[in-house]
């Protein structure tokens, strides 16, 4: 991913067109151009034909997308989540069984995917990671998107992957936790209301505002654009909220699990 999106740079460059000129020629988000650019994101074979029409570069990162190695690191049905999570201005995630991807170490991550059924190859595993790893990229934005997690306590008490990965990904959360627009609140166990029952669920902002929500079960996913079902997703989280510790309140909790270690 990482020549093709040098490929494209140096093409750009030299037909003397920006990020943001460039994305406005193929219709797309100065993001997605920027993403590629830089590795973190595939060039999909429709934009690459439509670069190589504006860039005159003679089927150039076609070709380059057509050679590529298929390695199938991100399901079919989570491909669509993807694209929107990485252009995203807004995100809200609420999850209950395990650290959400944009807030996993790399030992995390690794112990993640190593509970797989059927399990993976060492080279899978490691392949998988790296990708997870790369989606982090976000938070790195030049304009990184509003984030808002709320996650069960079970998660932050849970040991996956033995206690040094347990230390790493407290201190990570804790440091996470202090990030320019980043809020994380933690539901606590035993509450006697709790909006979350259903499971995971995560709200997303796109760069034209248009609000969006996406859910995944054991084999598959939704993305859901229905105004009125995004509504209701919308009021759980927002009840969520107010039944969670504070950002303050879930610091104090992070700084004590920290301190027992």
């Amino acid at each position: 991913m990482k020549l093709v999106g040098a490929q494209l740079a140096m093409f750009r460059e030299f037909a003397e067109l920006t990020q943001r000129e460039l994305a406005e020629r193929v219709c797309v988000h100065e993001e997605t151009i920027a993403s590629v650019e830089q590795g973190r994101r595939p060039l999909k074979p429709d934009l690459a034909k439509a670069l190589d029409r504006v860039l005159d570069t003679k089927r150039a990162l076609e070709t380059a997308v057509d050679n590529m190695p298929e390695i199938d690191l991100i399901p079919a049905w989570a491909e669509q989540y993807m694209d929107i999570e990485a252009e995203a201005i807004a995100l809200s995630w609420f999850e209950n069984q395990v650290l959400p991807g944009l807030l996993q170490t790399k030992s995390y991550a690794r112990a993640v995917f190593r509970t797989r059924i059927p399990a993976f190859r060492e080279d899978e595993i490691d392949a998988q990671v790296a990708a997870r790893l790369e989606r982090q990229e976000i938070l790195r934005r030049k304009t990184p998107p509003n984030l808002s997690f709320i996650l069960s306590e079970a998660i932050v008490r849970d040991r996956l992957g033995g206690d040094a990965v347990y230390r790493e990904m407290l201190r990570n959360l804790r440091t996470c936790a202090d990030l320019p627009g980043v809020t994380i609140q933690i539901m606590p166990l035993g509450r006697e209301t709790h909006a979350g029952l259903t499971g995971p669920f995560i709200l997303l902002e796109t760069p034209d505002h248009q609000h969006l929500a996406y859910t995944e079960t054991q084999r598959g996913s939704q993305l859901i654009s229905d105004p009125d079902e995004v509504s209701i997703l919308a009021q759980k989280y927002a009840m969520l909220r107010t039944q969670a510790l504070n950002p303050e309140e879930t610091k104090g909790l992070l700084d004590r699990l920290l301190g027992d270690q």
